[in-house]
C-alpha cells in the first residue's frame, strides 16, 4: 500500500525534561518509501514548561511539520489521543510517548507490514524478538501478561504485549471507532474494538523497550492495572 505521510501522535503532560529529545529521534528517522511526517503533540494541560519547550522546538526546526493542541484541563492519556487522533492528517497514525521508553528508530519495522501490503493494524511488542529490553519490574511484567491474557480471551487476539504504546492503525479506520475511555483504559478498549472489525488484519512485530523506573517519572501505577481489567470486561463483554 502507498502511504504519503504517517501522523505521529504524542501525548504529552509535564514532559519538558524529554518532549525535545524524543523530537529529535523522530526528526532523525528517514522512513520508508519517503513517508513524509506529521507530529501531532497534545499537550493535556502540563503545570511545567512543556508548552514553552515544543514552541522553542518548533522555532529551532521550522522544517519539521509539527502541530500543536493543548487541553484547557487535564483529561488523561485517552483523551489527548483521542484528540489527537482526530486531527490526524496522514494516511497511517503510530502513538508515540514523550518520554524515552521506545524508539523512533524502529516506525520502519511497524511499518513494513503496511507498507508490503499485509496488515491494517501493527502492534510493536516489547515481548518479541531479539531488541533491547530494560529489566525493570517484575509484578509488572506479570500484570501486563495477564492483561493482554484476558484482552485475547475476549478479543480472540494471540497478542503478546496489548499494552504497548507502539500502536499503528490505519487512520480512517480508527477515526471511525467510537472510543470512549479517557486515561489508560484506550489500550484495552481500542484493541477490542478493533478486533471486532470484519476482516482486520492485526500484525504484530518485535520492538526494543528503554522502561522507566517511578523515580525517571513513570506515571502508571497499580490503579491503572485494575481500570484496564474493568474496560477489558466493559468492552469485552458488555459493551458488544
Amino acid at each position: 500500500m502507498k502511504i504519503d505521510k504517517l501522523s505521529i501522535i504524542i501525548p504529552a503532560y509535564n514532559e519538558a525534561s524529554t518532549i525535545f529529545l524524543i523530537l529529535n529521534k523522530i526528526k532523525a528517522v528517514e522512513l520508508i518509501d519517503n513517508i513524509k511526517k506529521e507530529i501531532i503533540i497534545v499537550d493535556d494541560c502540563s503545570n511545567d514548561n512543556t508548552d514553552l519547550t515544543i514552541a522553542a522546538y518548533h522555532s529551532e526546526n521550522p522544517e519539521l511539520n509539527i502541530r500543536y493542541f493543548k487541553h484547557e484541563v487535564n483529561r488523561g492519556k485517552g483523551a489527548a489521543l483521542k484528540t489527537g487522533i482526530s486531527h490526524a492528517t496522514g494516511e497511517y497514525l503510530i502513538i508515540q510517548d514523550a518520554d524515552l521508553e521506545y524508539d523512533p528508530a524502529e516506525y520502519n519495522d511497524l511499518l513494513k507490514p503496511v507498507c508490503h501490503g499485509f496488515a491494517d493494524v501493527v502492534y510493536g511488542s516489547r515481548f518479541m524478538g531479539s531488541n533491547p529490553h530494560r529489566i525493570l519490574f517484575f509484578w509488572h511484567t506479570i500484570g501486563n501478561r495477564m492483561l493482554t491474557f484476558l484482552c485475547n480471551m475476549l478479543s480472540n487476539l494471540n497478542l503478546t504485549d496489548m499494552e504497548t504504546c507502539y500502536k499503528l492503525f490505519n487512520t480512517k479506520i480508527i477515526q471511525s471507532i467510537n472510543l470512549q475511555e479517557q486515561r489508560f483504559g484506550f489500550e484495552p478498549e481500542v484493541t477490542i474494538k478493533i478486533a471486532r472489525i470484519p476482516k482486520i488484519r492485526i500484525y504484530e512485530v518485535g520492538i526494543s523497550y528503554y522502561g522507566r523506573t517511578y523515580d525517571d517519572g513513570k506515571k502508571i501505577g497499580w490503579k491503572d492495572g485494575v481500570r484496564a481489567i474493568y474496560c477489558i470486561l466493559k468492552y469485552g463483554i458488555f459493551s458488544k
